[in-house]
């Protein structure tokens, strides 16, 4: 069976959003991670705003240092979480999922291919693990507190939810990339 798995950025405070705007390290340890991700997913799930982002970027990247990661996601299917938008045709390979969320994901997981990644999108990974739904969340903390306007990955009602470490590392950089998997 395929896997969930999500890998944001993510701020001392929580803070997903923008990481442009805080994150002041990448190092190669960090690049492997991200690329160990690439290679062992073939899917991947966001929500609207990260599809309305990115779809009006990636498609129109075709030089430069990111040709590599815009070719593997303008090839890959991209399922499309949302109750508003009506289409999602203007990025190819791209399917709306508007109705049950966890058959939609159960009929991925079973499906033939490598793992499913979830694209930023905090608010469709908050739902994936209240419906355990998400199998690994491997987070890449960095040293730095993001500050208040910004959009963190557990808002402060969400419920209870535990997990286990399955492994943490500090990068050359300080970063800590640590994973979890749902205490299921």
């Amino acid at each position: 069976m395929r896997k969930v798995v999500s890998s944001p950025f993510i701020s001392l405070d929580g803070v997903v959003q923008s990481p442009n705007e805080w994150q002041f390290a990448f190092d190669e340890e960090m690049g492997a991670v991200l690329g160990r991700a690439l290679e062992t997913a073939d899917t991947i799930l966001m929500g609207r705003v990260t599809f309305t982002e990115w779809a009006g970027y990636w498609p129109t990247v075709t030089s430069g240092e990111d040709t590599g990661f815009a070719k593997w996601i303008n090839d890959s299917p991209k399922y499309v979480v949302s109750s508003t938008l009506d289409s999602v045709e203007d990025w190819s390979n791209s399917t709306l999922v508007n109705g049950d969320l966890t058959a939609a994901i159960e009929k991925l997981r079973v499906g033939e291919g490598k793992d499913i990644t979830v694209a930023g999108s905090p608010t469709l990974v908050r739902s994936l693990l209240e419906l355990d739904l998400l199998d690994e969340l491997v987070l890449l903390i960095h040293l730095v507190v993001a500050g208040e306007g910004r959009k963190k990955l557990f808002e402060d009602d969400t419920a209870l939810k535990k997990l286990e470490l399955v492994s943490a590392k500090p990068t050359s950089s300080g970063v800590i990339i640590a994973t979890y998997r749902p205490a299921r």
